[in-house]
Order: structure tokens, then sequence, then C-alpha cells
């Protein structure tokens, strides 16, 4: 058994490896990992360690600022299983678990000192006395969002491993102890400082919690709002480039109960104006960390600016860049991905749009399937309808039946008549995939 968990670890090591050596180690998020964790970049490409989630999909971003989107999309469902496969080996060893606590009361730490220092740095950008000052606190202010989104996620990342094993283990009584391993953190600001006793609020937070059924990241299900398992996370309410009026803007209904975004106005030109502008900056100084975190947090603007900065981009001669927004977009959780695809399309940009929805599409089904199910059940039945048209054109017949895993009744007819609207073929391969499945159509 102890050899087939070292082996299922040094297997994702081993991809780790691969996909490493295809990117630039001193640019993107790469070059951020290794220059602030350097040794636990190392262990995790020997296979002694297994990284967060959120670092992989991070470098799956720069392979596919290097090597384009499609490729990097093709890489992310087998880089998921393996990366899944190496947790659940890595946490059946001996005192993963007293491991994991202790990490999970580091990362609960980091991200407080993140959320204070997020919170200081916006109070400074308020009363920035000069432009340039001004920037010089965004990009600090980019950096600490960064900190925050990564803890967060990883918070819910352990706190779902943690959940696991309670599942598996359901009578054992373990005691808390040892400490953070090689590679715990790799937060952009460092490893977080030696653990200390814990306070009663962390206590609570490490407990293991039962989740609901489906994927956090993308269908945006889990306990805590803040928590995606991609970065930067949810709209920010601290001072941004977005303008104060989205602050808690009310949308519109449309007659199919979606919610429509407002037209854009002066400030969205100002903003993404402004925007572009800093990003061709930092490429041309070689920034290229700094313009990741830039487009990340593009990416959770009000989905009325895509079409903005899809143009702005192109007249900027920044077409990469555009392909990494779009990336970036292709993981917001499924009602906001929809809306921005919907605004490329109303603006003149449907072959964008129709893209970005592939893009999304292109995650593990079963994520997918928990998204329709979600969007669903809220009535935003023209979302889920969009989502899974996407998902009936971009994937095989037999992965678009395993869509219907999360809720058979409920997602079996809805992809059927997905597949129907596509063509009688596409109807005819996906009806013979579900019952192939064992899913009776």
């Amino acid at each position: 058994m102890a050899e087939q968990l070292t082996a299922t670890v040094g297997e994702f090591g081993a991809y780790l490896d691969g996909l490493l050596a295809r990117l630039d180690q001193g640019a993107g998020w790469c070059g951020v990992f290794w220059r602030r964790d350097p040794d636990g970049m190392r262990a995790c490409r020997e296979g002694h360690e297994v990284p967060p989630w959120d670092l992989v999909d991070a470098l799956l971003r720069d392979l596919a600022a290097a090597y384009g989107t499609v490729p990097a999309l093709a890489e992310r469902e087998r880089a998921r299983l393996l990366h899944t496969a190496a947790l659940t080996a890595y946490d059946a060893r001996p005192g993963a678990h007293d491991t994991l606590t202790r990490r999970l009361h580091a990362t609960l730490r980091a991200r407080r000192q993140a959320d204070d220092r997020e919170a200081a740095l916006a109070h400074c950008l308020a009363g920035a006395a000069t432009e340039s000052e001004a920037e010089s606190l965004r990009v600090d202010l980019a950096w600490a969002r960064d900190d925050r989104h990564r803890a967060t996620a990883r918070c819910a990342e352990l706190r779902d491993r943690l959940s696991r094993m309670a599942r598996s283990e359901p009578s054992a009584v373990r005691v808390p102890g040892g400490g953070p391993s090689v590679g715990a953190d790799f937060a952009p600001g460092g490893p977080a400082t030696p653990p200390a006793a814990a306070d009663s609020r962390e206590a609570a937070l490490a407990r293991p919690r039962k989740r609901r059924r489906g994927s956090a990241r993308f269908a945006g299900l889990d306990d805590t709002p803040s928590a995606p398992l991609v970065l930067p996370g949810a709209p920010q309410a601290t001072p941004d480039l977005r303008g104060a009026r989205f602050a808690g803007a009310e949308a519109e209904e449309t007659p199919d109960g979606e919610r429509a975004e407002p037209v854009p106005d002066a400030d969205d030109h100002r903003a993404v104006a402004h925007a572009v502008a800093s990003l061709a900056a930092l490429r041309s100084a070689g920034r290229t960390g700094e313009a990741h975190i830039l487009l990340a947090e593009a990416a959770r603007w009000p989905a009325l600016r895509f079409p903005l900065l899809a143009e702005a981009l192109a007249g900027a001669g920044l077409d990469a860049d555009w392909a990494t927004l779009r990336w970036e977009a292709a993981a917001l959780p499924p009602g906001q991905l929809v809306a921005a695809a919907a605004a490329l399309e109303s603006a003149g940009h449907a072959r964008e749009g129709d893209r970005l929805l592939r893009e999304g599409a292109a995650r593990p089904p079963e994520e997918t399937g928990a998204a329709v199910t979600r969007l669903d059940a809220e009535g935003r039945h023209g979302a889920a309808r969009a989502l899974l048209d996407a998902c009936v054109r971009a994937r095989t017949p037999e992965d678009a039946a395993r869509t219907a895993a999360e809720d058979p009744d409920r997602l079996a007819p809805l992809l059927l008549a997905a597949a129907r609207r596509v063509s009688e073929e596409h109807h005819r391969d996906l009806a013979h995939a579900l019952r192939a499945a064992g899913i009776t159509p």
C-alpha cells in the first residue's frame, strides 16, 4: 500500500515536472512561485509534496499564455484527475490529519493577515495624493487580494480534504499535532508564520463540514461565499476600477428570469482604457505576474465591460492577453460566465461569446452538471440552457452524458433537449451514451 501511495503521488509529480518543463521558469505565475517558495516548488516537482490546486491552475494559465487556450484546456481535466488522486494518496498516510489540521490553522491566519493588509491598502488608496502613489497602491492591493484569495481557496481545499478523511474514518479520534511540511503555502507573500495556539474562531473553522454536492469551484456551492478554487475570487467591496455604481446595483430582470447588465457608461470606458494602458505598461516592463493579477481582477468585472475589454485589448495589440482574460472568465461561477458570453454576443462578438462558453464547459462534466442543477433550481433556465448547449457542442457524447451524473432525473432531459437543438444526430448519439452510462433518457 505504501508503495502504491508513493507511486500515485509520484505520478502527479512527474506530470507537474513535465508541465513546468514547458514553461518559462522566470515568467508568469511560474516565476512568482519559484521566487516565493523555491523549496516548496522543488518538493512538488520531485513528488514529495502535492501543491494546492490553485497553483496547478495558475501554471495551466501560463501554459495557455504560451501555447494557446485549446491545448491548456485539454490538459486541465487530466491535471485535475491526477491531482485528486495524489491528494487522496497523500491524505491516506499516517499523521495526515494532524498535518492538514495544523496547515489549516496556519492558512486561516494567513487569510486574516491578508484581510487586514487589503483593508489598510484600500484605505490608503482612497486617500492617495498623487496618481503615481495611487498606481503603486493599486499594485500592492492587487497582490494583497491575491494573497487573500489564495488563502481562502486553500482553506476550502483543506476543509474538503479533512471532511473526506472524517467520512472515511468516522470513528477515528485524532489530536492535532505536527506542523506544515515543505510546500504548505506557496503564497505570493511567502509561507505563513509558524502556527501558534488556535483561537476559538480557528477551531470552529477547522472542523470538517459536510459539503454540498458538486464542485464549489465552478458552481459556487461552497459554504464560504468568497471561497472559489480559482484566483482571485468574487468581486470585492473595496475601492477599485469597477466604479462605485456597481457596489450594490440591482440588474433588471429579463422575461425569462435572467438578470440583464446595465449599458456601459463613461465610467466603464474609462476603467477599461486605464486597465489596458496599465496592462501594456506592465508587459513592456516585463512585470508578468502583476499583469496576470490585473487580468484576473478584470475577469470579475461586470459582464457589460467584456466587449469593451475585447475591443481595447485587440486595438492595443494584446490579443494574447484577451485569451488569458477569457481563460480567467471561463472559471467564473456559471451565472457570471453566461452573462459575460451574452454581453459579447450582444455587442457583435458572437464568436468570442461562443468560445467563452465552450471553454467554460470544458471543465470536468460533473462540475458542469452541478452548475446547471444550481441554475435550474434557481429558475435561471436561460443560463442553464446556454451552459448545456455549450457542453453538448464542445464534448463527445460520452463526456456530455457524464454531466447528468449529478442529478439524472433533472439533467438527462435537459441534456437531450440541448442536443436536439444542435441536431438530430447529436440527440441520437447522446441518448445512446446516456443508456450506455446506465442513465435512462
